[in-house]
């Protein structure tokens, strides 16, 4: 079955962690492990292209990821000093996926048709030769110098912002912090709105993800998300929100980070053997979200895989991006009939954008 995955950070991997991700998984790990690099994600990576191909995966929502320098924060996230430095940064992983695009591995999808063209020919072929096709999205709209750019990164191909992540920035407050938006934020969303930018609701902290919801009338998601009454967190969406979220038409993107999967997981010290994170969690925010929304259209996968993590912090029973194949049996198991389940796989995040862009 094809696989939608909606949340991916490719050129951070590439260029900030130094991955070529054409290899495959085993010989990514291969050379980490010899170069002797220890630090946390170093060595269990889990993607790369020939993975996602094996592994179906016919779309992805790609990331720019370029975040200010915060005292206290992640160093390997949160690195650039100006928001001149993190919008030259962006420029350089957006030129990545052109790269990869003129070497026929990736296929960039800006617009309705071409999605339903590259979902056609993923269909009809199973050898695995198709590009990869990729949605461009920005988390944290730290690289926007100024709100009137939305339009130079659309032009640019950009085609979601999620405008914070973790910490403040420089237009909202990410869901670590309380408070909401920042001078600059409502005019970001309005211009996001006359440029036909989608939103993504994902790492706002919950009074700016009200007032976010409020200003802009556009299409909206939340491609990484998980659920709070599983998992208490301010990272996780509430029930309020994924109603609203199902109320706007959006679609929400489960993330198998396993803090965000289990309770009570402590980051570098919980073992996902002994904490039971296995893929059957990730089964349990969708059934969640599901019976909130009344049905299995608003639910979908944003997987964060290698999002500044590797094995150590995935599914105990997931090895690599290709084991997402695991989950139609999951969901059969808990009683999906198979519309529901490709729906969740894929075809709830083609829908929605193929509405989103009409």
């Amino acid at each position: 079955m094809l696989v939608f995955d909606a949340h991916l950070d490719l050129a951070w991997n590439a260029i900030d962690w130094n991955r070529d991700l054409r290899l495959p998984v085993s010989e990514i790990r291969r050379r980490e492990q010899e170069a002797g690099l220890t630090d946390k994600g170093r060595g269990n990576n889990t993607v790369s292209l020939p993975e996602l191909r094996r592994g179906r995966v016919a779309v992805v929502i790609a990331t720019l990821l370029a975040r200010l320098l915060r005292i206290g924060a992640i160093p390997a996230i949160q690195r650039y000093a100006s928001m001149e430095a993190a919008h030259g940064a962006a420029y350089g992983q957006l030129a990545y996926y052109r790269a990869l695009e003129r070497q026929g591995h990736l296929r960039w999808i800006k617009d309705a048709a071409t999605l339903q063209r590259h979902i056609q020919a993923w269909e009809a072929s199973d050898d695995g030769t198709e590009p990869i096709g990729f949605i461009l999205s920005m988390e944290g709209a730290d690289p926007v110098l100024r709100p009137e750019e939305v339009e130079e990164w659309y032009q640019a191909g950009l085609r979601i912002i999620g405008p914070a992540h973790y910490g403040p920035s420089p237009y909202a407050l990410g869901h670590d912090q309380v408070g909401g938006l920042l001078p600059q934020g409502p005019a970001l969303l309005r211009e996001m709105q006359r440029v036909g930018m989608i939103l993504d609701v994902t790492h706002l902290s919950d009074r700016c993800f009200d007032e976010a919801l409020d200003i802009y009338g556009g299409p909206i998601l939340a491609s990484h998300h998980n659920c709070r009454s599983l998992v208490p967190n301010p990272r996780q969406l509430t029930d309020d929100q994924i109603k609203r979220i199902v109320a706007r038409g959006g679609v929400i993107g489960a993330a198998l980070d396993t803090w965000m999967m289990v309770p009570n997981w402590i980051r570098g010290e919980t073992d996902p053997v002994r904490a039971g994170a296995n893929l059957e969690k990730i089964v349990d925010h969708f059934d969640h979200i599901c019976q909130l929304a009344g049905s299995a259209r608003h639910c979908a996968i944003g997987s964060d895989l290698d999002g500044g993590f590797g094995r150590e912090q995935s599914p105990y029973d997931l090895d690599t991006i290709a084991d997402l194949q695991k989950l139609p049996e999951l969901l059969q198991r808990r009683g999906y009939r198979d519309e529901a389940i490709r729906g969740i796989m894929y075809q709830n995040w083609v829908r929605f954008f193929t509405e989103a862009w009409s």
